[in-house]
Formats: structure tokens, C-alpha cells, sequence
């Protein structure tokens, strides 16, 4: 799934929205420090009062929230699995029998509490629901509705939450006239957090992907082995901060530790022209001849048989392949940082160009190129006497 993707199926939970249809809602309890299931109940999601449905829907929508490859993971089932979750999640999606269903989902609860109790308790939701997406825009010159013809995907959604302890107040009794402790004894479900869930199966551009899921962590670039390899039986999930390091990593080995910025500013900008070109297609990836190619490209002399055993020893696989869009710094913002003692520099990937390392008066200092005076607190900065040697010399 894309960005595009994710974003049209979470705008698309809100309550009383004809192209999302929420059948059944499952909440299972699990005690925490414990492997067993302590409650659940399954009921029709409409049977809800319009108040839980909004907070569930909420809850539903930050299950979808946040960056590829940071908190969601489309991640590929793996293969050669014993009573894989994929036949199960499958199996689910095409009953038609609730206790059938359920007993799916009860069999992905096992899962994730065997052998791996939480340090709190938690409420493991799922829900059946079918997402509708409008094969094309409506007409206005005609009667055709955008509703008329219609992509249908049937999906299951998982969200994990812990719940947390009752607040224990002090409250007035305006009748009685004296104060009160109160303590509530229920614990409340933190829908606004969740841990973990899933989509089942993936959808992209209206068309179901059974041989992947859509993977969510509450913590960014913080992906749960267990719940991935365990209750999904899914491949390994690389972040997108897993990837920038092993780049970074591959570039600085085969440069020997250091690059021109200008150097580096081609190197980004070549990358992220893949990225561009390719927005509607599958995201470009990398490997070690692809890495070498845009070094070379770049200005910087490098030998392939250097980054393929660069891509060995960093990536433990010289057949890795780094998603572009995990690796260039986020364009139109100052992303780059140049950290020095005596000051932080944050500035453009594009405008790398403009910086240059230099000896000035046998002393190293960072010079950048502009166009318009520089100001300090709104006072415009006066120019130095002319340099005594031309500051082009760089390490």
C-alpha cells in the first residue's frame, strides 16, 4: 500500500459514511502478567451507541496514522509457515458464519499472549468491514454518480490497546457540603494509543493484495518482532531509519569517511529524481550497483566490488535492496544538519551545494554561499575585511 492508499481508507472512517460499511465489532480482554483470554464479546458495530462508534472509529483512524516504514509496514507473509496467520486471516474474510469468524480471531489472540504476557491489560478489538472506492469521479454534465461503479474490498482491521488505571479524585458534595474521595474502580481503554494492529489484506488502487498485510506500531522505527513473526508470520520489517543508516553506512565505507557537500547534494538529488519520477509506480529501490552508479554519477570514484562488500557487511546481505524514499532527507525542508561545537547548521539537501569546508588563516571554517545579506536577531551583518587567500581550498 501506498500513502495514497492508507490516506482513502482512513479519511473513510467516520460514522454514517456509505463507502465504509463496519459489520462486527470483537473486543477481547486479556489480564496483564497473564497467557489467558479473561473476556470478550462480539456484537454488530451499528448496536453501538453513536458516541463508542466515534471512538472506536478514532481509534481506528490512529491505527492508520503515521510515515511508511516508520509506524506502517506492508510486510509480505512468509513462506514454508506452519498453520500460517495468512490461511487463517483468509479463512476469516470469506466466512460467513460469526462463530466461525470469531474463533479466527481467538486463534490470532492465543498467538499473541502465548509466551508473551503484557505488563498491562489489554483489549485486542477486530472488526469486519468493507471499504468501497469510486471507480471514477462523478459527472457533473450527467446523472452517473461517482457511487454507480464501485471497487469492493472486504478487510479486517486489528487494534491493540492497554488500558489504564482510574484516576482517584477528591470531589465536593455540593448537597452534603463536605468533600469526598472517590476512586473509580474500572479500568479505562486508551483508544487514543494504540500499541499494534493490522489491515488485512492490503489494498492498493482498489485492488485487495492477500499476500500482504498492513503492519502498525505504536512507536516509530520501533517494529514488535513477536507480533510480526509470531501472530502475523510475516517477513521481517526494515524502517525507514534502518535503511538511511545502512546508507549511510555503504557511503561513508567506500569514501573513506568523507564527501564533498556539493558531492552529497548530487548524490541526494539524483535519488530523489528516482523517487519523484516513480511517485505512482512501486518505490525505487537500491542495490549495491544502483548505490555505485549514483556515486559515480555524482563525481565521486568508487569500485562496485567495494560497495557490494560494503552492502555485506552493513546490510549482512549484498543482494539488500534500500527503498530511495527511506534515504533522501525530506526535500523542501532545512533536513540536513551540520553539527559543529560552536554552532548547528540545519539546510536544505538542494543547497548543499552552496557549502564549503575551508582554510581560513590556517584555521578550518564552514563557508556558505548567498545572496542577500545575512541578519543576526534583525540586525543585518557587516562584511568581513577580504579574505587574505582565496577560500577554496577544501578537506
Amino acid at each position: 500500500m501506498e500513502k495514497k492508499d492508507i490516506a482513502d481508507v482512513r479519511k473513510q472512517f467516520k460514522v454514517d459514511n456509505d463507502l465504509l460499511k463496519i459489520e462486527d465489532i470483537f473486543n477481547v480482554y486479556i489480564m496483564k502478567d497473564s497467557t489467558d483470554i479473561y473476556h470478550y464479546e462480539h456484537q454488530p458495530f451499528d448496536l453501538l451507541d453513536r458516541d463508542q462508534q466515534e471512538l472506536f472509529m478514532n481509534n481506528f483512524k490512529k491505527v492508520l496514522t503515521g510515515q511508511l516504514d516508520e509506524k506502517l509496514f506492508e510486510l509480505k507473509f512468509s513462506r514454508d509457515v506452519e498453520d500460517p496467520a495468512q490461511l487463517t486471516l483468509h479463512k476469516a474474510l470469506l466466512s460467513n458464519d460469526s462463530e466461525e469468524w470469531r474463533a479466527y480471531m481467538l486463534k490470532l489472540v492465543q498467538r499473541m499472549i502465548d509466551d508473551h504476557p503484557y505488563e498491562k491489560d489489554i483489549v485486542v478489538t477486530f472488526i469486519t468491514a468493507e471499504y468501497r472506492k469510486p471507480m471514477k469521479k462523478s459527472n457533473a454534465d450527467t446523472e452517473e454518480s461517482d457511487r454507480d461503479a464501485v471497487y469492493s474490498n472486504p478487510f479486517i482491521l486489528c487494534s491493540v490497546n492497554q488500558t489504564e488505571e482510574p484516576k482517584k479524585e477528591i470531589q465536593f458534595d455540593y448537597i452534603e457540603k463536605e468533600f469526598k474521595y472517590n476512586i473509580q474502580v474500572d479500568p479505562v481503554i486508551d483508544l487514543k494509543r494504540p500499541l499494534t494492529g493490522f489491515l488485512f489484506p492490503a489494498i492498493t488502487q482498489g485492488a485487495a493484495d492477500v499476500n500482504h498485510v498492513l503492519y502498525s506500531t505504536g512507536k516509530a522505527n520501533e517494529p514488535d518482532p513477536h507480533f510480526i513473526e509470531e501472530v502475523l508470520n510475516a517477513e521481517e520489517a526494515m524502517t525507514a531509519q534502518t535503511d538511511k543508516a545502512v546508507f549511510e553506512e555503504v557511503v561513508r565505507e567506500v569514501v573513506g569517511g568523507q564527501i564533498n557537500p556539493s558531492t552529497l547534494s548530487k548524490v541526494y538529488g539524483e535519488i530523489h529524481r528516482s523517487v519523484e519520477e516513480n511517485e505512482d509506480d512501486e518505490p525505487p529501490r537500491l542495490d549495491y550497483k544502483d548505490v555505485e552508479r549514483v556515486l559515480t554519477d555524482s563525481g565521486q570514484e568508487v569500485e562496485q566490488e567495494k560497495v557490494k562488500v560494503a552492502f555485506q557487511r552493513f546490510a549482512q546481505d549484498d543482494r539488500y535492496e534500500l527503498k530511495a524514499s527511506n534515504i533522501v532527507p525530506k526535500y523542501n525542508s532545512k533536513s540536513i544538519k551540520i553539527q559543529t561545537k560552536v554552532a548547528n547548521v540545519s539546510i536544505s539537501p538542494q543547497d548543499l551545494e552552496f557549502v564549503r569546508q575551508v582554510n581560513y588563516k590556517g584555521k578550518r571554517c564552514i563557508m556558505i554561499e548567498i545572496d542577500e545579506d545575512a541578519e543576526i536577531d534583525g540586525f543585518k551583518m557587516l562584511p568581513e575585511a577580504a579574505f587574505d587567500q582565496e577560500p577554496n581550498t577544501e578537506e
